[in-house]
């Protein structure tokens, strides 16, 4: 008894790779110049042509072997890479320390006073209005 590999599912490929940048499949057409149902016919295909996979890759700035490869777990574990010390090191934002210097807490505390307080002027004021009638 043989086990033959299943062949990957390149629609599924190039699905979770546009899901992934954040792209619709009306963007995805638009930027290969066809419409949102070819892209659907191309995403439920199993196989797909070399010159179409070229231009999908193309308008998804990723490489014809990176859809043909990839899986959900290359990604997962790419991002597992990735941990705060990386950081740490390195030049801009990241190595920025931040750190409040106030408690939030008591600008919440202020806010409400002051809102409180702003009430209370607008009740005088139209405690003043009804005297004056």
């Amino acid at each position: 008894m043989t086990t033959t590999a299943k062949p990957k599912h390149i629609g599924r490929n190039i699905s979770r790779i546009r899901e992934l940048r954040d792209m619709k499949q009306e963007a995805l057409a638009q930027a290969m110049g066809t419409n949102q149902q070819a892209v659907s016919v191309l995403e439920n295909s199993e196989t797909i042509d070399d010159e179409k996979l070229i231009a999908v890759a193309k308008a998804l700035g990723v490489t014809v072997e990176a859809i043909k490869s990839f899986s959900e777990e290359g990604v997962i574990n790419y991002f597992n890479t990735f941990n705060d010390t990386d950081f740490s090191n390195s030049q801009g934002a990241f190595s920025q320390n931040h750190q409040c210097t106030f408690n939030p807490l008591d600008k919440v505390v202020e806010l409400y006073e002051r809102l409180v307080l702003a009430e209370k002027e607008k009740v005088e004021y139209l405690e003043r209005l009804l005297k004056g009638k």
